[in-house]
């Protein structure tokens, strides 16, 4: 499996919702071992639950997404 981060924004990209990219996540883990011990393995390199770590994630991943449109328009509005 590609990084397994690419993987969540992926999910989050195309559910376009945290809960629904969460729900999904969690449909997945329960069916994939392999994703489930990629998932374990990437909690405990960040050093954060297993329960948590994905939401967690996802709030860091909009964030960024929604700093990237804050920067554009700051760039747009420095032009007029």
């Amino acid at each position: 499996m590609e990084d397994i981060t690419q993987f969540f924004a992926q999910l989050i990209e195309q559910s376009k919702s945290i809960d629904i990219a969460e729900a999904e996540f969690k449909r997945l883990l329960a069916e994939d071992s392999e994703l489930r011990d990629e998932y374990s393995e990437w909690c405990q390199s960040r050093g954060t639950s297993e329960r948590h770590g994905f939401r967690e994630y996802c709030e860091e991943f909009m964030e960024s997404q929604d700093n990237i449109w804050d920067h554009l328009r700051d760039y747009d509005e420095q032009d007029m």
